[in-house]
C-alpha cells in the first residue's frame, strides 16, 4: 500500500484542536485516501528542528509558534513576510516555505460578517501572531484600527473609555481568553458602552458563544465567531500544499 502524506498541525497544548476532526472528516467526505493529519505537540519550538526532518507535506501552526517558527523556515511569502507570523508551512524539493492564511480567511469571513455595514474604525484585543493577521486585513480594508493590550506602549484595557466605543466599532478578540475550559473568562472592556451598532468577532471559536460574545449580545451587538476564519484558513492551507 501507498505510503499517505502526512499533514498536521504545531502548537501547544493542541488537545482541543479544531483541525484534525476538521480534516479527517475532509478526507472521508471527499474521499481523500492517501493522506492523514496528525497533532505534534511541542513543548518547546527548538523541537521543531526534529520534525524538519520527517516525511511530512504540510503542517499548520497555531498558539503560541506563529511567530516562533519564522527562523526556522527556509522561504516566506509575500502575506507573510508583511504580517510577521505563519500559520501554513509546506515542505518543498526546495526547502520549508511558510504561507499566512489566516489573512484569508479573516477577510473572508469579516466582509461577510458585516456585509454593507463596514465598521468606522477597530479595537483589536491582543498583539500575538493572529492579532498581526488581522491587522494586516484591516489595514487592506482601510479600516482604522488601535491595538489594545497589556503592554505599557499600547492603549490598556482599563483605558477604554465610551469615546473608543462611538461609532460603528468593529471589536476583535484575538486572545485566547474565553476558549474551552475557561469559558467563564473573557477581555476586560467596559461591555457598558456597546450597542446595536458594534460588531464583535471573536477569534475563539470553542465554545460557540464565547462569554465575550455573550456579553456583546446582550447589549445588542452583532456578534461573530472564529468558526468560518478557521474552516476557511484550513481549505486554503489545503490548497497550498496540493498546489
Amino acid at each position: 500500500m501507498k505510503n499517505k502524506r502526512k499533514f498536521g498541525l504545531i502548537g501547544y497544548p493542541l488537545k482541543h484542536s479544531f483541525s484534525p476532526g476538521y480534516f479527517a472528516e475532509k478526507f472521508n467526505k471527499e474521499e481523500i485516501e492517501d493522506a492523514v493529519y496528525d497533532l505534534y505537540e511541542l513543548e518547546r519550538i527548538d523541537q521543531f528542528e526534529n520534525l524538519k526532518r520527517s516525511e511530512i507535506a504540510g503542517l499548520n501552526v497555531t498558539i503560541p509558534y506563529k511567530e516562533a517558527v519564522m527562523p526556522y523556515l527556509d522561504m516566506l511569502s509575500p502575506e507573510a513576510v508583511s504580517i510577521g507570523a505563519v500559520n501554513t508551512i509546506k515542505f518543498t524539493d526546495q526547502g520549508l516555505m511558510g504561507y499566512n492564511t489566516d489573512c484569508y480567511g479573516f477577510k473572508n469571513s469579516l466582509t461577510s460578517f458585516y456585509g454593507n455595514r463596514k465598521p468606522t474604525r477597530a479595537l483589536v484585543l491582543g498583539t500575538g501572531g493572529a492579532s498581526k493577521a488581522v491587522r494586516y486585513v484591516l489595514s487592506n480594508l482601510n479600516i482604522p484600527f488601535t491595538i489594545v493590550s497589556r503592554q505599557p506602549s499600547l492603549l490598556n484595557y482599563d483605558e477604554l473609555s465610551a469615546e473608543h466605543f462611538d461609532g460603528e466599532v468593529l471589536v476583535v478578540n484575538t486572545t485566547p481568553l474565553g476558549t474551552w475550559p475557561d469559558i467563564d473568562k473573557a477581555p476586560n472592556i467596559p461591555y457598558q458602552f456597546l450597542t446595536s451598532k458594534h460588531f464583535l468577532y471573536d477569534l475563539v471559536y470553542n465554545p460557540e458563544k464565547t462569554l465575550f460574545l455573550k456579553l456583546g449580545a446582550d447589549q445588542g451587538a452583532a456578534i461573530k465567531n472564529g468558526y468560518d476564519m478557521l474552516k476557511l484558513q484550513a481549505e486554503k492551507s489545503w490548497e497550498i500544499w496540493n498546489g
